[in-house]
């Protein structure tokens, strides 16, 4: 029997019975989250990057005259102090509190992340590993229709516990030429080097390349539209990124005892974003799905970006009867969503079946909005299906690591005559003659002890 749809529920949002046939279940759930971007956005971004890179600030100042603000010019990339100061009158000061808060949050956790230098003995050889940050950083903060402040500290506040020393941003001006207060307010409490006021494919090129203005970095990262994603993905390599992250996305996970009322609001919460995001609820409990649609139904009435939340839950919103919790959980592997909560009277235990996500939050308290603004991690995490192989922002994003290796006269005559071997059979004669030269002459021409650094 194949899946059923309950047509009649809602008008907002499918539901789908995948109890007798959970392929079917599967399929259209990830058809409403995985998304490919028309080949055009790629090819636009192209032609904005590479005009980016060959003329610098004309380009820079001429995409953002088209996109953002018609008066732009290129005295105004660069954000004055005297700006920054300002925004300050403007943001109340119980905003400036809870953000010095969640700032402290999201850098505790992230400093507790770093990794450690080491060498040590491997039997005549002291191998090892030495963990250092990049230099320069450049953190793109979209404008969207809401300033997305909190993107500067969970973007920010990693590179700092990571030891960057340069971090600047990129931030889209509004008509007027200036910048949303309070994403001001955010880059200086969370101590940003440079502010640049451009954004989209342009903004991402101009700090992988540089301008006039704008001086290169080493890693580009922050979320943005799709031109912003095959932006990045075309100056990868020149340098480092985060990852391609898209529409947010949530899926939630609950059974018979959870709250319909909240489940129904963590399923709006994450819909009203940008009218493509993907939300979806599995449960086992019939009730709790009949209950969660009506709630939804009441809820989004009464919420100010309605129209953009329908859209969601129109388009890739959906509820799934599943036959039990591990089918949930094969579900949510299947997807592998930025946020998934676990809904349950027994997270932990529900916690082993899951595979791939990009946050889990355990337990009906632990809503998104938690991680989304004050918890600690960074909610810069993978989407579409990307957190089967890839993790969220986080200090390991900024540093780089070389390994060490340091050889002594006994672990050096340990590997020797391996390497020669393994060389000669590749034909490389070099490498192997490279090892035999110091094997016969039985010992280091400098220094016959044993040596460690």
């Amino acid at each position: 029997m194949p899946a059923r749809r309950w047509v009649t529920l809602s008008d907002l949002i499918s539901v789908i019975d995948g109890r007798n046939d959970f392929e079917v279940c599967v399929r259209e759930l990830k058809e409403r989250h995985l998304r490919r971007e028309p080949a055009h956005i790629e090819q636009s971004a192209r032609e904005i990057v590479e005009r980016v890179a060959a003329e610098g600030d004309e380009a820079v100042v001429d995409y953002t005259r088209q996109f953002d603000c018609p008066t732009f010019d290129a005295s105004q990339l660069i954000v004055d102090p005297d700006e920054i100061q300002a925004a300050y009158d403007e943001a109340p000061m119980e905003w400036v509190r809870a953000y010095r808060r969640a700032r402290e949050n999201v850098l505790d956790y992230h400093e507790r992340q770093m990794p450690r230098s080491w060498l040590e003995d491997f039997d005549g050889m002291m191998l090892g590993e030495r963990v250092r940050a990049v230099d320069a950083v450049g953190v793109h903060v979209p404008g969207f229709s809401a300033p997305l402040f909190a993107t500067v500290a969970m973007s920010v506040e990693p590179a700092k516990a990571a030891g960057v020393e340069r971090i600047c941003m990129a931030t889209p001006p509004r008509k007027d030429g200036t910048i949303h207060p309070l994403v001001l307010v955010a880059a200086s409490e969370s101590g940003v080097s440079e502010i640049y006021r451009m954004a989209g494919a342009q903004a991402i090129a101009a700090l992988a390349f540089g301008t006039e203005t704008v001086e290169p970095v080493s890693v580009v990262v922050g979320p943005g539209n799709p031109y912003v994603i095959a932006a990045k993905r075309l100056v990868f390599g020149r340098v480092g990124i985060d990852n391609l992250a898209g529409p947010s996305e949530s899926m939630v996970i609950a059974d018979a005892h959870a709250d319909p009322a909240w489940m129904a609001a963590d399923l709006l919460c994450q819909a009203e974003h940008t009218g493509d995001n993907t939300v979806m609820l599995a449960t086992p409990s019939e009730d709790l799905a009949r209950a969660v649609v009506l709630a939804i139904d009441t809820q989004v009435a009464k919420l100010q970006r309605a129209d953009l939340v329908r859209q969601s839950l129109s388009e890739h919103g959906m509820i799934a009867l599943v036959s039990d919790m591990e089918a949930a959980a094969t579900v949510a592997n299947e997807l592998a969503p930025e946020h998934l909560q676990l809904a349950v009277d027994d997270p932990l235990a529900l916690l082993e079946s899951i595979d791939s996500a990009g946050a889990i939050f355990l337990g009906s308290l632990a809503t998104v909005p938690l991680g989304d603004y004050a918890a600690g991690p960074s909610h810069v995490l993978p989407t579409g299906g990307a957190a089967r192989f890839s993790s969220g922002l986080s200090v390991h994003d900024f540093l780089k690591r070389s390994s060490l290796i340091h050889a002594g006269e006994r672990g050096f005559g340990r590997l020797a005559r391996d390497v020669e071997i393994l060389a000669e059979a590749e034909g490389l004669d070099a490498h192997a003659a490279a090892v035999s030269l110091r094997r016969r002459a039985g010992h280091s021409p400098t220094d016959r002890k044993e040596s460690r650094p």
